[in-house]
This record gives C-alpha cells, sequence and structure tokens, in this order.
C-alpha cells in the first residue's frame, strides 16, 4: 500500500472498528454486497449521511482489491480470485455547498483562531483541501526563479485521487507562507510546534456560528468551502475552464513534464486575479 498520513490511518482505523461487529467474523471471501447489507442499513436508520457510508465502503472495497490484486499467499496465489463489486448508497442526502463572500469571509477569519486563520487563507486562495493544508511540507516546496516564487507538488500518495497535486500561490499565499517560514521544520502549518491535524475542529465550529453563517444538515459548514469559494472565484474572475481545472489540482505526473515556468505563470496569473477581485470588495466595504 502507499503511504498513508495518520490522520488516514486513523479514520481507516475507525471505520474498520465501526464495521467489525457486522464482518469482523467473516472470511475474506464472504464480504461482499450481500453481508454488508445489513451494515448500510444500519447506517442509513442511524441518520449516518450516504457519503460518510460510501468512504467506509470504499475502505473495504481497497482491502478486497489488494486481496485479489496484490496480497498473495505461500503458494503465490491471490487470497481472493476477484474482488467484489459494490453499489454506492446514495441517499441524495448530501449538505449544498456554501461558497462564500468576501464579507462573509472576513466575518469567518475574523473569528478564528491565529493558527486556523492562516491555513484558511491559504485554502481559499489555492483551493488546496483540508488534508494538504494541514500535511503542506516544506520538502515539497520547488522554487521558480523565473517567475521570482515557488509552488508546491504535493505527492500523489497525500491526495484524494493519488496523483501529484500541483499549488501555485498567488500573492497572499506567498505572504502566508513567508509568515510561516522558519517556523516549523518539516510543516509548513502548525500550532505550538505541532501540525495541525485538520481544520475542522471545534474552534472552526464556534467560529462558523458567532459569524452568523448558515448551519444545518443540508448545508456543508466545514473548510470545504473554501475549495468551493476559491472554485467560484475562479469562475467570477473570467478564469477559463480549462486553467481552473488545472488549478483545482486535477494533476498526473512531473512538473518538469507538465508545466514550464511560463505555463506556471499563466496559472500564477490566474489566480493572482482572485487578490485583485478581494482587494476591489475591501475597498467597497471600507467606503
Amino acid at each position: 500500500m502507499t503511504e498513508e498520513t495518520k490522520s488516514s490511518i486513523d479514520r481507516d482505523a475507525e471505520c474498520l472498528a465501526n464495521l467489525d461487529p457486522w464482518i469482523g467474523h467473516l472470511h475474506v471471501n464472504q464480504v461482499h454486497q450481500g453481508t454488508l447489507q445489513p451494515y448500510i442499513d444500519h447506517r442509513r436508520q442511524q441518520g449516518i449521511k450516504s457519503s460518510t457510508v460510501t468512504r467506509e465502503l470504499a475502505v473495504i472495497r481497497r482491502i478486497l482489491t489488494l486481496a485479489s490484486r496484490v496480497w498473495r499467499d505461500q503458494d503465490n496465489q491471490p487470497w481472493l480470485p476477484t474482488a467484489p463489486l459494490f453499489r454506492m448508497p446514495d441517499w441524495k442526502d448530501a449538505a449544498k455547498p456554501y461558497p462564500l463572500s468576501m464579507d462573509e469571509q472576513r466575518r469567518l477569519f475574523r473569528e478564528l483562531p491565529v493558527h486556523l486563520e492562516e491555513m484558511a487563507l491559504f485554502a481559499v486562495n489555492t483551493g488546496a483541501r483540508e488534508h494538504i493544508v494541514a500535511e503542506l511540507r516544506w520538502e515539497w516546496e520547488i522554487k521558480i526563479p523565473e517567475l521570482q516564487s515557488s509552488v508546491f507538488l504535493v505527492p500523489g500518495e497525500f491526495t484524494k485521487n493519488e496523483t501529484i497535486c500541483l499549488l501555485v500561490l498567488n500573492s497572499t499565499a506567498r505572504r502566508v507562507i513567508e509568515d510561516r517560514r522558519g517556523k516549523m521544520d518539516t510543516h509548513v502549518f502548525g500550532f505550538r510546534g505541532k501540525p495541525v491535524g485538520r481544520i475542522h475542529n471545534s474552534a472552526w465550529k464556534k467560529a462558523w456560528i458567532r459569524s452568523g453563517l448558515p448551519a444545518g444538515e443540508s448545508i456543508l459548514s466545514g473548510p470545504h468551502n473554501l475549495r468551493h469559494t476559491f472554485a467560484r472565484r475562479l469562475r467570477l474572475a473570467g478564469v477559463p475552464l480549462e486553467t481552473r481545472k488545472a488549478l483545482m489540482h486535477h494533476i498526473d505526473g512531473d512538473i518538469t513534464v507538465h508545466y514550464s515556468p511560463a505555463e506556471v505563470g499563466e496559472l500564477l496569473d490566474a489566480v493572482e486575479k482572485l487578490t485583485q477581485m478581494e482587494s476591489v470588495t475591501m475597498l467597497r466595504l471600507a467606503s
């Protein structure tokens, strides 16, 4: 298996602990849609969202896939001849994203502790997912002298799709990075000298409520809204779809293969439009 982050391992362990009473007594070849369905029904009765159950089933699917393709017994035979197919639940209960206006962002960030504000400001200006911001490491930084800037190249084992993720920094994100430089040896962001496992903690939740933002099961109130905010602002700034897709980090391969400094410069120009939008909005709010 590829290297996992600690937070990912912890989530997988929690998932398997939840599943243990239902399938822990079964042999690996007895785990399939039929034996998992009682667990799925149980989680739905508990009011658990289908997206959460899907993530849980994905852990089992990954294990069964490895058992059929990678893991071997002493006779070099796979543990399973084939991995079973799963029907992932969709109960049409997904919460809707809530992109932030500039004023809402200002109100929210003002309520956050400084270390979370730094992480959130970086996320909303790069579109980075929460776990990537939490795991961001100095060794991933690549200097680009031609642009007098740098980017972060996140290894595939830390990304959702297991593909390399390029983070391009506008002037706001660069300022955050420079403010953090030298404060920790390995990770960019932290609190009291230690990495922060996640943005979506009790402090974030309290800040969301105090800032007067909408809450409820039908609306996302977590930091994933920062990614939606980033995408929405790129569109409003007139950034072309192809560029927006690249900036949303669906990138596979090495930067030296896919992007020249000139091409990174084009991406940099696109994200810099967000700082221009922010400046104009802040002037309006102040007037």
